[in-house]
This record gives C-alpha cells, sequence and structure tokens, in this order.
C-alpha cells in the first residue's frame, strides 16, 4: 500500500490533493491549544467540514497555502 502524499485530502479512499486545510479539536478530549488538521480537496470540504461541525467540534477552514507551519500533518 502507498503511502499518504503530505498534501493529500484525508477523505477516505481519496488520493487528490488537498486544497484546504481543516484544522480542529474535540473539546472533551483535547486543550484549547491542542488540534488535529485534516487535509481536504475541493470535492471533500464541506464534507469533512460537515462531520466535524454536526459533532460541535471548534474549527476553521484555510487555503493549504495559508497554513501556519504548526499546523501542517506529519507524513505517515
Amino acid at each position: 500500500m502507498a503511502a499518504a502524499r503530505p498534501t493529500q485530502c484525508s477523505a477516505k479512499g481519496c488520493r487528490r490533493d488537498a486544497s484546504y486545510a481543516i484544522v480542529w479539536r474535540n473539546p472533551r478530549i483535547h486543550a484549547e491549544d491542542r488540534h488535529k488538521t485534516w487535509l481536504a480537496c475541493d470535492e471533500h470540504r464541506t464534507t469533512l467540514s460537515d462531520f466535524l461541525s454536526l459533532r460541535g467540534f471548534p474549527m476553521h477552514v484555510v487555503p493549504i497555502d495559508e497554513l501556519d507551519p504548526a499546523d501542517r500533518p506529519s507524513a505517515p
């Protein structure tokens, strides 16, 4: 199985390059200074954002070029 590229969409089965970063946290288990980053292609931006929003997770979406280097996900 090929490793995911660092800028590959986080949606299951998607291999497209990401255009957006969704920075989020689960307030029940993460302190306010801890967060996770999902990457999303144009097609999956809304789906991934809606998934987090429905659960009440704080999040924000930024174009991947504007993502703070500290928020970039590391390569697997």
